[in-house]
């Protein structure tokens, strides 16, 4: 399973309101980049595209495309607001190596 925390979910659900184009839901997603060779990605869909795997998280529906769902298969998303400055934090227990940002992984 790939989800959000409650946390995540309410945040995500008002930046969904604050938008001004018709969104069905949010991208979750991994490509090749970074410091540790995949990076995660997150992003804001309008519908699902072909072959997506559909998930709903606290109400909050998530599209996941089926060679990045392998990469993030029992990843949970948390949304974190602390000093150090605040945002989307991917919690990936099959990631083997991840960058000081936590923004890219490796498996």
């Amino acid at each position: 399973m790939v989800g959000l925390t409650e946390n995540a979910a309410v945040k995500v659900k008002d930046l969904i309101t604050k938008r001004t184009t018709p969104t069905e839901g949010l991208r979750l997603g991994v490509r090749g980049g970074g410091c540790s060779g995949f990076q995660y990605f997150l992003e804001f869909a309008e519908a699902p595209n072909k072959g997506d795997r559909e998930l709903d998280s606290f109400g909050v529906r998530i599209f996941v495309d089926p060679k990045s769902f392998l990469y993030l298969m029992g990843t949970e998303v948390d949304f974190v607001d602390s000093l150090g400055g605040a945002g989307f934090k991917f919690n990936n227990p099959t990631a083997k190596r991840t960058c000081g940002c936590g923004e890219s992984f490796s498996v």
